[in-house]
């Protein structure tokens, strides 16, 4: 099939068998159909390369198809791909083992599911079998997925309106907000669900002393400090869990995305033995997933830490990040468009000061070969999220090519002032 004919086809599929909406807003943008990727690129049907400085909202830290990663794979589909579900399972015992080693001190147990939304599900549901409370404190423009619990501690009314009511019990407090917080977490409180870095809230990054005022309050009150770790785990902040900025431990951790490797999809929710032990002492089957913790998506994820170590990912992606920043700063000094750069390693924000510039300079970007996306609470602020590995000449050209892309913008509006 012709390029042409390619795109075409994906387009009216979607539009009459996916979601004629998303159709609609990839098209307009400009997104044609992806075709292969390798590393930090992507190609799309007619063949144009593009930098993916979006990296699948933080799955590809490793890039695409890591070769380390899809060799572990391989072989695992050669063997035993998916777990019987009897007997035990040698690749979920290794990773959850793993990440305990990796993982800040007490955080010694591991349930596997297969994304970020279930192992957010699964941290709720242990708060509330741990300490018989359903209170849940969550924060304004925060996201911690979709499903009903994700969703009732996700905080965007957008996104939760038109599904209420929902799971009962859940306030949300301004992030960063440290009075707020402590105000409201109280004896009814079963949790704080908090994440170190808001992706989808615009890239807000927790102040200084955040994380270790709600470790003080949840320990106060007998609640839960559950750390949303999904986006930032793995190295993408320039520690291997975002929360080591502030040296806490948590009760519970949520991972995903990053821990795949790029290649298989893959939750996990950790937590301490005492949580354990009230979660599942009196039934061990109390929480469970037919595909959670499969050989496949265990062998990816013990490869994939791998790749982060051994890569020296961690440190690559401090300095990266840093160097990326001070570059787009240096380019707002000199852009009325830009209100403020934000960045905690590779996770980068760029905020607009004025509304529909974010989808503008999105488009812009495509047309230059350069994948980046507005995040979902706050279209003003376009988020840049390569994967780690990406080099300094990349990461050179990403900025360069961003500032184009938001010149030829400013351009565009004057001409249309």
């Amino acid at each position: 099939m012709d390029p042409e004919s390619i795109h075409a086809e994906t387009l009216r599929r979607y539009s009459e068998h996916v979601n004629p909406g998303l159709a609609k807003l990839m098209n307009f943008a400009g997104f044609g159909v992806e075709v292969r990727a390798e590393g930090c690129h992507m190609w799309d049907q007619d063949g144009r390369k593009y930098l993916d400085c979006l990296g699948g909202y933080g799955v590809f830290s490793l890039g695409h198809r890591h070769p380390k990663v899809v060799e572990a794979v391989k072989r695992a589909l050669d063997t035993m791909p998916l777990s019987g579900k009897t007997f035990f399972n040698a690749a979920q015992g290794e990773l959850a083992e793993k990440l305990a080693q990796v993982s800040p001190d007490g955080l010694e147990f591991t349930f596997f599911s297969n994304s970020g939304a279930e192992a957010c599900e699964a941290a709720l549901k242990f708060a509330r079998a741990a300490t018989r409370r359903p209170g849940i404190v969550s924060t304004e423009d925060s996201y911690h997925g979709k499903t009903m619990g994700g969703l009732s501690a996700t905080g965007r009314k957008k996104y939760r309106d038109p599904f209420e009511p929902l799971v009962p019990g859940a306030s949300f407090v301004p992030f960063g907000d440290i009075a707020a917080m402590e105000a409201a977490i109280g004896p009814e409180t079963g949790c704080f669900i908090v994440e170190v870095v808001q992706g989808e809230g615009g890239v807000h990054i927790s102040p200084p002393g955040y994380l270790q005022a709600a470790r003080r309050a949840c320990d106060r009150h007998g609640a839960l400090l559950i750390v949303d770790e999904v986006q930032t785990g793995l190295g993408r902040t320039g520690k291997m869990f975002g929360c080591e900025h502030e040296g806490i431990k948590p009760d519970v951790m949520t991972l995903a995305k990053a821990l795949g490797g790029g290649v298989v999809p893959i939750g996990a929710t950790m937590g301490t033995a005492d949580v354990w032990d009230r979660v599942f002492g009196q039934n061990p089957l109390i929480h469970t997933s037919t595909f959670g913790g499969n050989p496949l998506a265990c062998t990816a994820g013990l490869a994939a830490l791998e790749v982060v170590e051994s890569e020296g990912l961690v440190e690559r992606a401090a300095e990266t990040g840093r160097f990326m920043v001070e570059s787009l700063r240096d380019f707002q000094q000199s852009c009325d468009l830009i209100k403020e750069v934000r960045g905690l390693g590779l996770l980068i924000g760029v905020e607009f000061a004025i509304d529909e510039v974010g989808e503008l300079v999105i488009a812009q970007l495509v047309k230059r070969g350069m994948v980046a996306a507005y995040t979902l609470n706050n279209p003003r602020v376009i988020r840049i999220e390569p994967p780690l590995i990406i080099s300094r000449e990349d990461a050179a050209w990403a900025c360069a090519t961003f500032k184009e892309a938001v010149q030829e913008t400013a351009d565009l509006l004057a001409t249309l002032a």
